[in-house]
């Protein structure tokens, strides 16, 4: 309609996703402590939906098996 692209530009969910990274990274830090790099890998890996996703589940999470299950889960999908 009218030519005009409605979709997010892509500068915008860049910044986005990065946030999103960012502000998981911290709360996961605060709850299990220091991530180990393999992990940090994984979640650096991981799209906004799949982050997002991810902000929601650690509400649930109390140990680092809990973020390495549901990680693993992740990479079935």
């Amino acid at each position: 309609m009218l030519g005009l692209n409605l979709e997010e530009p892509r500068a915008f969910r860049d910044v986005k996703e990065e946030q999103t990274r960012s502000l998981v990274l911290r709360q996961l830090k605060r709850l299990l402590g220091e991530l180990p790099d393999a992990l940090l890998s994984q979640i650096q890996g991981l799209s906004l939906e799949q982050l997002e996703a991810l902000g929601e589940a650690l509400l649930d999470f109390s140990s680092m098996a809990d973020l390495e299950g549901w990680l693993q889960g992740q990479s079935k999908e």
